[in-house]
């Protein structure tokens, strides 16, 4: 996926009205996303971003132990200036959904095994009952 493409989806599911703003969830959505991926799928994974965000994913944050889903949405509130819990959760499904959809499907169910119950939420993919 190019660069603008990638943007362009993630600021219109954000509704962001600039494009800065976008930046700024996806670099640090995908900073702590690649803390929390390995291997294969996280190299695949880069593979079909943007080169800039799949640098980014490639050389994440640290993270001592997997963060569940509200406690990622939590770090990613933590990083973002004036984030509340409710405006970074939009901000990292926002991000997550674009992510999941230049991942596919069968990449999707890889990433989900490596990630703590619940992600499939945050990457707008549901499971169903």
């Amino acid at each position: 996926m190019r660069w603008q493409a990638f943007l362009d989806a993630v600021r219109e599911r954000g509704e962001y009205p600039t494009a800065h703003e976008a930046e700024r969830a996806a670099r640090t959505v995908l900073a702590l996303l690649g803390a929390h991926l390995v291997g294969e799928e996280r190299a695949e994974l880069a593979a079909r971003l943007p080169e800039t965000f799949a640098l980014i994913l490639l050389n994440p944050l640290q993270a001592a132990e997997p963060l569940d889903p509200e406690r990622f949405v939590r770090a990613t509130a933590a990083w973002i200036d004036g984030a509340s819990a409710e405006t970074a959760k939009w901000d990292v499904s926002a991000v997550l959904s674009v992510v999941a959809d230049a991942a596919g499907e069968d990449l999707m169910s890889r990433v989900l095994l490596q990630l703590p119950p619940g992600y499939e939420l945050l990457f707008g993919r549901p499971r169903p009952d």
